[in-house]
């Protein structure tokens, strides 16, 4: 008996609870510490009261708590409820100060933007830096860079609470962002101070900051003196010259950066593109993106949109298909950018028929979008359907911008389209555009433009602020109209009310001088205008006082200021003294100024017109005959006489003598009754005149 229960197995021990439970515990915090293992438990919350009633109440296992608090803190930092009862139980705890806890408290209330104030109370207490960073880089979240540097101030002021490494980054950001260089110079004095002006997060963050601030050499000479570069170096020290307008010095960097080999991405590639483009090198910016294309490098929308914007600008269709190619394959085409910068590439090219049909494929066009389409038609001066893609974007859902209406105005004062203008101004009334000064401008120029005076007087008379553009829209329409003393009048206006004159203004009172013979009046501007007024006399200047004298009969004294002018005279200066010699009947002046037009060998075949009428008037059979041989040697024809008709239905072209045009029966029919009422007109003059004369005789 005694060896058989020897041998017999023993009976495993009986299972300790306390063990048990010890590993169930340590289980269930390691769980709550860690917020990767926190995310997979079915409910945290409850897991935490769980512990909590698992926790003896002596004071020795409160710490046990402070990290399931921290992770609970980051995991459920969105909800504000459950965040303040955590506070709050850390506050009962006694480890709301805890150096692990801290950050994330003010994490939590960082992420309320109305709790703010609160996250600034609780990191004012701090004795490290986390909880400043943590508030400060919150701050620049929400857009707010003077309160992230009032919370830097705090933090170096009375409690002196050293920044680190992660804090210089956020502050010089802050610095860049509110525009204060003075506070980001101190900031570099005491980050070179502690040593930490090497690092090249702490450098990066000091070139943008001096960059963006506008203190370009200061930013250079970080860059210049960084012992390593990364790709956000580069790009802040070359966005800094671009920001600025420094678009050589921008390139010059950027082949250096391409020299040296180091790594260059999409932003680096797109803003030396666009820089490009604002030097007007488009054949550079096509280059540079067919490069990118080759060689691997990043391109994206922005890409796609500056090379249809280069294409556009240089009227390159061929390019420009390409680049919409491009987007189509790259699955861009859809992006509003993409899609609006291919639409004026192909309206700005001419190809109208191309634009309309992307823009018919789309469901619901933006605002852009419109805009885009209206302006292409306004550039190719197709009045009706530019018309009538306003009319369907006002009966559409989207709102139409001060944008629209300008180009659409500008437009219509361009074809003299009186009707559409009219429409156009009572919907700027009713619609409020009272403060949109270029609005009113662009109406007065279409009223006058159509030869309505009075209704550009009451538009200009209505407006409150009245700028340089304003008076020179006013004294052009009165200066073609013939009225130069209401001209002058508004001229002395505009400098009794503070505005000074520019070289355009000064063009537009010469002009209508000259258009109302006002001799005296345009020497006497033409002098004020150079002692006065401290205008250097361009060549249009000196035009219109040619053209002042010619129109005035003082032909000697025309060709002697065009004998002196500083500048090469053009072939327009001396069509206009040779039509005012042959209006004269100053052959003598106006052979020797036809001389010299035909020296020029103008394109212009109205020049040659008028020198041919002068010869024919006087007589001058063989100089004549010379004129009209070098027409043809030259290949001058004169192109036939081309007007816009509109019976109600539209605007339709119509050249002189076309009986093709199908609208040409009733063409006539109008211009017959405009002949009869000048020859009426006419008639009634010529029995004025008689009327007059007859008692003197």
């Amino acid at each position: 008996m005694c060896a058989t229960a020897a041998l017999s197995p023993r009976p495993p021990p009986p299972p300790n609870p306390i063990a048990a439970d010890l590993d169930d515990l340590n289980s269930l915090l390691a769980s709550l510490s860690d917020p990767s293992a926190l995310r997979l438990l079915p409910a945290p919350l409850l897991a935490f009261s769980r512990l909590r009633l698992r926790l003896p109440p002596a004071a020795a296992a409160t710490h046990l708590l402070l990290r399931p608090i921290a992770s609970l803190l980051h995991l459920h930092r969105f909800e504000l409820r459950l965040g303040l009862q955590l506070h709050g139980l850390s506050l009962s705890l006694g480890l709301s100060r805890h150096a692990l806890l801290l950050p994330r408290l003010v994490s939590f209330y960082t992420h309320h933007p109305s709790l703010l104030p609160a996250a600034s109370s609780l990191a004012a207490g701090s004795t490290c830096a986390q909880p400043y960073n943590v508030l400060i880089s919150a701050c620049l979240g929400h857009g707010l860079p003077r309160h992230a540097l009032a919370a830097y101030q705090e933090m170096v002021g009375k409690d002196a609470v050293a920044p680190d490494a992660f804090t210089y980054p956020s502050v010089l950001r802050a610095c860049a962002e509110a525009g204060d260089l003075a506070l980001g110079r101190a900031v570099h004095e005491r980050a070179a101070d502690a040593g930490m002006d090497g690092h090249l997060y702490v450098q990066n963050a000091l070139v943008s900051m001096y960059a963006k601030c506008g203190d370009l050499s200061s930013a250079r000479r970080v860059f210049d003196g960084m012992g390593h570069r990364d790709v956000v170096s580069w790009n802040s020290m070359i966005s800094g010259y671009a920001a600025s307008g420094l678009w050589r010095e921008a390139v010059e960097l950027f082949n250096q950066m391409w020299a040296e080999g180091a790594e260059v991405n999409s932003v680096t590639w797109n803003t030396i593109a666009g820089g490009y483009i604002q030097m007007r090198d488009y054949k550079a910016a096509i280059g540079l993106i067919r490069d990118m294309v080759k060689g691997g490098a990043g391109v994206d929308f922005v890409t796609l949109v500056i090379g249809s914007n280069a294409c556009s600008r240089a009227g390159w269709l061929r390019l420009g298909k390409e680049v919409h190619g491009l987007a189509v394959r790259m699955q861009c085409d859809g992006i509003e950018s993409v899609r609006n910068a291919v639409i004026t590439m192909y309206a700005r090219c001419k190809d109208m028929e191309r634009a309309l049909m992307l823009f018919k494929m789309q469901r619901s066009p933006g605002l852009v979008t419109w805009n885009t389409m209206i302006s292409g038609f306004a550039l190719s001066d197709d009045a009706e359907e530019a018309s009538r893609l306003f009319r369907e974007m006002v009966c559409s859902d989207v709102e139409l911008n001060y944008v629209t209406v300008v180009t659409y105005l500008a437009l219509c004062a361009r074809v003299a389209n009186l009707q559409h203008g009219r429409e156009l101004h009572t919907h700027i009334v009713k619609h409020g555009f009272k403060g949109y000064r270029l609005l009113w401008n662009s109406l007065i120029d279409m009223y006058f433009k159509s030869g309505r005076l009075s209704v550009a007087q009451n538009v200009f008379d209505t407006m409150d602020d009245r700028d340089i553009i304003s008076y020179t829209s006013m004294i052009a329409g009165y200066g073609m109209q013939g009225k130069g003393t209401v001209a002058l009048c508004l001229f002395n206006q505009m400098i009794d009310n503070g505005i000074m004159p520019d070289a355009i203004i000064m063009v537009t009172v010469l002009s209508a001088c000259s258009h109302s013979g006002l001799v005296d009046e345009g020497e006497e501007l033409f002098d004020k205008m150079v002692n006065s007024f401290g205008i250097k006399p361009q060549m249009e200047h000196y035009s219109c006082m040619v053209d002042l004298y010619a129109r005035a009969g003082l032909l000697k004294k025309a060709e002697e200021l065009l004998n002196q002018t500083p500048f090469p005279s053009t072939s327009t200066m001396w069509a206009a003294l040779v039509g005012a010699c042959h209006e004269r009947g100053n052959i003598i002046i106006g052979e020797r100024s036809a001389r010299r037009l035909l020296e020029m060998k103008t394109e212009n075949a109205g020049h040659y017109v008028l020198v041919a009428n002068m010869y024919a008037a006087a007589g001058c059979w063989n100089e004549l005959a010379t004129v009209r041989k070098l027409m043809r040697d030259l290949g001058v024809t004169k192109a036939p006489g081309l007007a816009w008709t509109d019976l109600g239905n539209g605007f339709t072209p119509f050249l002189v003598g076309d009986r093709s045009n199908p609208l040409a029966p009733e063409i006539y029919e109008v211009l017959d009754e405009l002949t009869e009422q000048m020859r009426n007109m006419d008639d009634c003059s010529d029995l004025d005149i008689v009327s007059t004369e007859a008692p003197m005789e």
